[in-house]
């Protein structure tokens, strides 16, 4: 019987695991060449991978939710198409049982040496403890040896909620000492905290603390979804990661605005697509990132890595209210059609989820419209490994001053608010602004007159 395994397949530059979302085939089913099989995800993008052969789903390697690496055979695929198993070995199921016999031996005796804790109200030491000190001990298995360890905050240096509460996550993981003042910092901290450690980009971030959260009547409690816990940590890195500032110019883009108006009816006709005002900013933002090769840099420990293309990612809000970022790749090298054309395909195919992992990979700079929602402007935070990122802000009929030969008079002219984030490590004040205020003259020189 042929038996063909489905390995799970590179999908883009330092990818290297993906997690089985849902599997679309069950055992015993026919699949098709090139019929989807299973749906995965990365910390990139969703996708669902096609069979590479016809056959009959014999075995799945991965259940739901399991973690898989590049490489790993995640399902086999009979040819025969008669469904049959999968030989197994019989010295591997031997192996199997004996080694769960003795893991049910082993925990057999460890409950039998646990014995429950139980904690005196008065110490051998003479410290009095609380009912609920006492019931917290004895639910963490914490000895009264433990607790006698334990530096008390209350009056006579008795040992309060806080103390112990704040002593549990650290238990084990710090010396007596060291745990001691751990203590002291979470009580005189407000509101309560808790110590927490988490692990973003590579690095350990020790001592961020949360607020403890009361749950009142009438709340919902929602568990946040795998794509939001990747944008919270990458959010929490970046602004660990880098000096975060803001520099703020407002644009008139009259211009832009009438010449979009006159020429959006002939290009709908001739492209068959919309022309929006994003293609237009992008083209302004890669010759201005020309002008200024800084801005298109990544910082690698005491390394600047001055990057050759420009890659512009756009932001694109997701109907389930998340957010991805597609890539422009070498932006500066297409024309006002081309970038129309790459604008439209990706933001339409981030709403059905259909992008490559290779799409969303590879940005040196980041632009986000927060004037979709109506904001006139934000502060954005960089999408690490990039230093910049751009908001673009509405749009606004405004009254304003006009400067002519014959006088000043008051007008009305379309305006919108610049927002440049940049890293204050590579990026100074000066650099910073002077490429939002030079973005900002490319849309204000644009040419009404220009031909597509």
């Amino acid at each position: 019987m042929a038996q063909i395994e489905i390995k799970l397949p590179k999908m883009g530059e330092s990818v290297t695991e993906a997690t089985i979302t849902n599997w679309l085939k069950s055992v015993g089913d026919k699949v098709n060449l090139d019929e989807p099989l299973v749906e995965v995800a990365t910390d990139k993008v969703d996708n669902e991978l096609p069979s590479e052969v016809e056959g009959v789903l014999i075995k799945q390697l991965f259940d739901k939710d399991q973690v898989a690496q590049v490489g790993d055979v995640i399902a086999i695929i009979s040819t025969d198409g008669d469904g049959g198993s999968v030989a197994e070995d019989p010295k591997s199921e031997v192996t199997t049982n004996e080694t769960s016999n003795q893991i049910k031996e082993i925990a057999e005796k460890a409950e039998q040496l646990i014995e429950p804790v139980s904690i005196s109200k008065n110490s051998s030491t003479g410290k009095f403890y609380s009912p609920l000190v006492r019931s917290i001990a004895e639910k963490e298995n914490i000895s009264s040896s433990e607790l006698d360890s334990i530096k008390g905050t209350g009056q006579d240096g008795r040992v309060t909620k806080n103390d112990i509460l704040a002593y549990i996550p650290n238990r084990g993981s710090l010396s007596p000492k060291a745990a001691e003042v751990t203590i002291q910092k979470t009580t005189e901290a407000t509101p309560k905290v808790e110590s927490t450690s988490s692990k973003l980009g590579g690095n350990v971030v020790a001592g961020i603390k949360e607020p403890v959260i009361n749950i009142n009547p009438g709340d919902e409690i929602m568990e946040m979804d795998r794509m939001r816990k990747l944008i919270s940590d990458h959010m929490v890195m970046s602004v660990h990661v880098s000096a975060h500032v803001t520099s703020y110019v407002e644009a008139d883009v009259t211009n832009i605005v009438n010449w979009r108006n006159r020429v959006k009816k002939d290009f709908m006709k001739r492209e068959g697509e919309n022309i929006t005002f994003t293609p237009i900013f992008m083209e302004a933002i890669a010759k201005a990132i020309k002008d200024f090769p800084m801005i298109n840099v990544s910082v690698s420990g005491s390394k600047i890595i001055v990057r050759k293309d420009i890659n512009l990612g756009m932001a694109a809000a997701l109907p389930s209210g998340n957010l991805i970022v597609p890539v422009i790749k070498n932006a500066d090298r297409l024309n006002l059609v081309g970038l129309t054309k790459e604008v439209n395909s990706l933001a339409n195919r981030a709403r059905e989820n259909k992008l490559k992992p290779e799409e969303i990979q590879g940005g040196t700079y980041t632009v986000t419209n927060v004037g979709t929602f109506g904001n006139v402007m934000g502060t954005p935070i960089i999408n690490q490994p990039q230093v910049a990122i751009l908001a673009l802000g509405a749009i606004r009929k405004t009254p304003s001053v006009i400067e002519t030969p014959e006088g000043d008079f008051i007008g009305i002219r379309h305006k919108m608010y610049l927002s440049h984030s940049y890293d204050h490590r590579v990026v100074d004040g000066a650099l910073g602004g002077k490429f939002v205020r030079r973005v900002a003259d490319y849309l204000e020189q644009f040419d009404i007159n220009r031909e597509l």
